[in-house]
């Protein structure tokens, strides 16, 4: 056990989880929260009698939220409902063309056999392999620190190189030939934060954590999570500081002796970051940073997102609690976020409506929607673009769903790249954080713990296992047992 005196930077999942574990085994902890409330990009607000959470809206990998709270010998159950999604999601592919997606493989398989011969079949074995890999995942990677090369080998990975060889993209295409079959079961490697052609096939767990495990939703939204993993911090001792922004990162003999936090001097024995690991760095002095700005430029970044919150004055007629617009071309999209950085001429988009399966989240008679973009990092992001934005979609919202909801609209707030960057520090204003590519995966992404400094460390979605919310709360535990290790 040790008492030494640690300090947690932000309040999102990896934060959160790191303070819990950190706690737990004896240090006493104090996390910094610049922002009023805790949650990160995991926020909530409320309007007019709607309730938005601000990012993350898809539950998934619940054995994740499972091992978490168990190591603390809770449950999720202890702190929300968890209700299983059906449908789990729709996507349309323009007018009368739709696929909803169901609770079971055995469901969705119906639905491949329906577009393509064979299409049952082909899915069941490609299933197959996608739940092979994901216990390997959880079993043999995703709980390694990425601190070598070696963690990636072991009997069992050994026989899957090929699989970090090909590509997710190359892999669907050779097995799959409808285009809106295709479309699907790539769509879940964005949660990576890459094309589909850029990442490596065995991240197709992916498509067994969505169709083998299923989409979930917490009563009360993901803010419910955060609020369960604040409950546990704080039971175990964690004093969490908000509207407290981090100024300053001191040191001596390359050693953290000090926050700078709103002006005032604290000394510390450990830091852990869980903010922007760009945007920490740039709170020590240069000689103290381990990757220059040519390093982060270089990286593959998961894509920004154009965000609107939208109360409406009537319910919203024959839409699903998730619902996917691939009614564009899918691949030029991508390729405006990755090849040709612009904002898209076509979006795909989504959109989420938690009052269909919460209905306290609006007032009664009304719905809320949570509409998203994908967009490039980095771009010019203005109110203009951000309105003209929202009309492209509402038009193909209206035009593929057969109805009349902009004139409902009474309530809307936009959200993109200059508030990601100012509410999260976050390099680039991305969403994500760092994508999951060949060269951007387990020891080839950014270190836990920093080389230059003896006791500071990093967590979240730039470091190890990468982005979404599962790896976060995975990488608040590798931190904090890579600190206990290395104390």
């Amino acid at each position: 056990m040790s008492n030494k005196k640690t300090a947690v930077i932000g309040s999102g999942f990896s934060s959160l989880s790191a303070a819990c574990y950190l706690a737990k085994n004896g240090y006493q902890v104090h996390l910094f929260e610049k922002n009023h409330q805790v949650g990160g990009r995991a926020r909530q607000f409320q309007e007019q009698g709607f309730t938005f959470d601000m990012g993350p809206s898809w539950y998934w990998m619940p054995d994740v939220f499972e091992s978490f709270f168990a190591d603390f010998d809770k449950k999720p159950s202890d702190f929300y409902e968890l209700r299983k999604l059906n449908p789990a999601y729709s996507i349309y592919f323009g007018e009368q063309n739709k696929i909803t997606v169901e609770d079971s493989i055995d469901k969705i398989a119906q639905v491949f056999d329906q577009y393509e011969a064979n299409g049952a079949k082909k899915l069941r074995k490609f299933i197959a392999e996608a739940k092979e890999h994901y216990d390997i995942a959880i079993k043999d990677l995703v709980y390694k620190p990425g601190v070598s090369p070696l963690e990636l080998v072991t009997p069992v990975t050994a026989k899957k190189v090929g699989k970090f060889i090909s590509n997710i993209d190359k892999d669907i295409n050779k097995i799959f030939k409808d285009e809106r079959l295709r479309m699907w079961l790539k769509f879940p490697v964005l949660f990576l934060g890459a094309k589909p052609s850029d990442t490596p096939s065995f991240y197709n767990f992916m498509n067994y954590a969505d169709l083998g495990l299923g989409t979930w939703q917490p009563k009360g939204g993901f803010f419910a999570v955060i609020q369960a993993m604040k409950s546990v911090a704080e039971s175990l001792g964690v004093q969490i500081h908000t509207n407290a922004e981090v100024q300053k990162i001191e040191c001596n003999n390359k050693q953290i002796e000090s926050l700078v936090v709103n002006d005032k001097v604290h000394t510390f024995d450990y830091v852990v970051s869980g903010a922007d690991y760009h945007h920490t760095e740039t709170l020590l002095d240069k000689k103290y940073r381990q990757y220059s700005e040519n390093y982060w430029n270089k990286k593959t970044f998961a894509p920004s997102s154009l965000l609107f919150y939208v109360g409406f004055d009537k319910k919203i007629e024959g839409l699903d609690h998730h619902n996917l617009f691939f009614d564009v071309d899918f691949q030029k999209h991508a390729n405006e976020i990755y090849e040709n950085p612009k904002w898209p001429d076509e979006p795909l988009f989504y959109v989420n409506f938690t009052s269909k399966t919460d209905p306290e989240t609006a007032p009664e008679g009304c719905e809320n929607g949570f509409f998203l973009i994908p967009i490039a990092p980095d771009l010019e992001d203005t109110q203009e673009l951000r309105e003209t934005y929202f009309n492209i979609i509402m038009l193909r919202f209206e035009k593929i769903t057969g109805q009349k909801i902009k004139d409902h609209v009474i309530f809307k707030k936009s959200y993109c790249v200059n508030d990601f960057k100012s509410d999260y520090n976050s390099y680039k204003g991305n969403a994500y954080g760092m994508a999951n590519t060949l060269m951007q995966t387990a020891f080839l992404r950014p270190k836990l713990k920093s080389k230059k400094v003896k006791n500071l460390y990093f967590t979240g979605q730039l470091t190890v296992p990468g982005p979404g919310v599962p790896p976060s709360l995975i990488s608040g535990k590798l931190v904090a047992e890579l600190l206990m290790i290395n104390k």
